[in-house]
């Protein structure tokens, strides 16, 4: 019975059961995109990173991510996870104190080693001032402003992370609205800012840490802040904390990882 190596990763967490879960597999050859996602959906985490080594020499591995109902185009809780594993075991992956990835629709992404754990390196996510009444009403209460992206980023803006938190959104009505990520928040009371995130388009009403959503908030609260460097909270009911750097059209997300579970999966026909 043929076996992919299996790593349950919890990423943005220096201990168990905190931060967001990632599965990270290792595969010698692409399988049937159908297999892939079936195995999403049977591991149930936000996230599954699919990882092959790259042949031709553009990055040491090509990842993948898919969610429990579809492959997404850019995750960072999953990358940081993957660079985690690989750099845990860096001589037995031929690596140093980095590794590369190379992505179908975000470029090469790196994760480093760094005095928080990892740091990881996202393209920033610009957004634009708009509007969306009939995503506000499914949120829960009006924010004061909206911003969205070209590639459904969505950030809501509110005026404290008590409001924040309060929170209650009609996750139905909003998984309707297709495959957005609705990104809520808030000045932080602890950190500099805090978020919730709601995708439940893509399989998952409530995220955990979502990096993908600090690429788009570290331009938008940069602007507010006046500075390119802060920290965040994302106040999930596992919740995570991060830092962010933005350097440019990169934004870097700095956070440990912990391993929970290494073995194998496997595979039956």
């Amino acid at each position: 019975m043929p076996s992919i190596p299996y790593w349950h990763v919890d990423a943005f967490s220096d201990q168990p059961f905190g931060g967001n879960q990632a599965a990270v597999m290792l595969l010698e050859r692409w399988l049937p995109d159908k297999d892939l996602q079936a195995i999403a959906e049977e591991n149930s985490f936000a996230e599954t990173a699919f990882l092959l080594k790259d042949a031709s020499g553009a990055a040491d591995f090509v990842l993948r991510w898919f969610a429990p109902a579809a492959e997404v185009a850019l995750c960072g809780h999953a990358t940081l996870a993957s660079g985690h594993v690989v750099l845990s075991r860096a001589k037995d992956f031929g690596v140093g104190d980095e590794v590369t990835f190379r992505t179908r629709k975000s470029g090469v992404l790196e994760v480093r080693r760094a005095e928080s754990g990892y740091e990881l390196s996202l393209p920033a996510i610009p957004t634009e001032a708009s509007a969306w009444p009939e995503a506000v009403s499914l949120i829960g209460a009006e924010p004061q402003e909206v911003w969205r992206s070209a590639d459904r980023h969505g950030i809501y803006l509110y005026e404290s992370e008590a409001q924040l938190r309060a929170l209650d959104p009609d996750l139905r009505g909003l998984k309707a609205l297709g495959t957005d990520q609705f990104i809520c928040t808030a000045p932080g009371d602890r950190s500099d800012i805090v978020s919730r995130v709601f995708v439940p388009g893509a399989g998952i009403d409530e995220d955990s840490v979502t990096g993908s959503a600090h690429a788009a908030l570290a331009p938008f609260w940069a602007a507010r802040l006046g500075r390119d460097s802060f920290t965040a909270h994302q106040a999930s009911a596992r919740g995570g904390d991060l830092t962010l750097r933005l350097e440019d059209d990169r934004v870097w997300l700095g956070g440990p990882c912990v391993t929970v579970v290494e073995g194998k999966f496997y595979l039956s026909g």
